[in-house]
């Protein structure tokens, strides 16, 4: 479970929805102070019980650095499950994996400017490893791909037992009633949190789509690894890689990066969320990755 720190959205950032043609997502958009000389867009995914505030450290040293960077909540998500069409009464197959990875298509081509590039953190890797693949690493939607704290298929033992928990809690509780054995989860680190955030991580959980959460769970339970298949295209790859990391094994996320002949950036301290715990060391290194694409050796 993402650890977050801080609700502080950047100077100049619009909080509002975005329309595609698959609905409306709320979002995050910050943009840099000299638009006409924007370096490119980033659509940043959040994690399994994230959203779009997983990424507000980041937007500012992104944005400094000439990128337009939009955070979203993915459909059945904390606000984007009152705004968008699936709504909180969708069924399971709304769903779907294939459906998520047609979101972020609408997404990158609602956002216009040319092809993104596409960041998923952790179960938002898992979405944005799908949206390449169902489109071919199509290069008018996608500038790169970077996949951050996210492995190549199933998630750690321990983590595979708490998912098949919360599975069989959603037979029988509600979110509310779930909400106290989530609540008091440091597994991602001892920072203090504000009271604030607290608070908002509650409002945002019991905003959720149960359908959605439900789904989510099951596929980090049975995804496989599709290593082999996303290799196959040209899309270039980054994996960004917070330690002490429990979700999924380094050994595994090593050697996804070697399958995928991926830069791997390992960020100290960073554990499961390094846009969180170490934000400017991870925009740097993401700036770092997507400007040495200007260049034919990037990948």
């Amino acid at each position: 479970m993402s650890q977050l720190l801080t609700l502080d959205v950047p100077v100049g950032a619009r909080v509002g929805p975005l329309v595609t043609a698959r609905g409306d997502f709320a979002a995050v958009d910050a943009r840099p102070a000299t638009p006409d000389r924007c370096a490119g867009t980033v659509l940043l995914v959040p994690g399994f019980m994230g959203s779009k505030e997983d990424f507000l450290p980041l937007l500012a040293p992104l944005s400094r650095a000439g990128l337009r960077a939009v955070a979203i909540d993915g459909r059945g998500q904390y606000e984007t499950a009152r705004l968008h069409r699936s709504g909180p009464s969708a069924s399971p197959d709304s769903y779907a994996l294939d459906q998520l990875a047609g979101d972020l298509v609408a997404l990158a081509e609602s956002l216009g400017g040319g092809p993104v590039h596409l960041l998923g953190h952790s179960y938002g890797g898992l979405i944005a490893r799908a949206a390449l693949l169902r489109t071919r690493g199509d290069a008018a939607l996608w500038r790169s791909l970077t996949l951050m704290n996210f492995g190549p298929g199933a998630v750690a033992p321990a983590q595979r037992d708490r998912l098949r928990l919360l599975l069989a809690a959603l037979d029988s509780m509600t979110l509310a009633d779930i909400w106290p054995f989530l609540g008091n989860d440091a597994s991602d680190g001892p920072a203090h949190v504000p009271p604030e955030v607290r608070d908002f991580s509650r409002t945002r959980w019991l905003a959720n789509d149960p359908a959605q959460v439900r789904a989510a769970a099951e596929q980090l339970l049975e995804e496989p690894d599709r290593s082999a298949e996303l290799a196959e295209l040209d899309t270039p790859v980054a994996v960004v890689s917070g330690s002490p990391d429990l979700t999924w094994p380094a050994e595994g996320v090593a050697r996804m990066a070697h399958a995928l002949g991926a830069r791997l950036v390992t960020v100290p301290d960073g554990g499961h969320s390094p846009n969180v715990h170490a934000p400017e060391r991870t925009a740097a290194a993401l700036v770092e990755f997507w400007r040495s694409l200007r260049t034919p050796s990037a990948r």
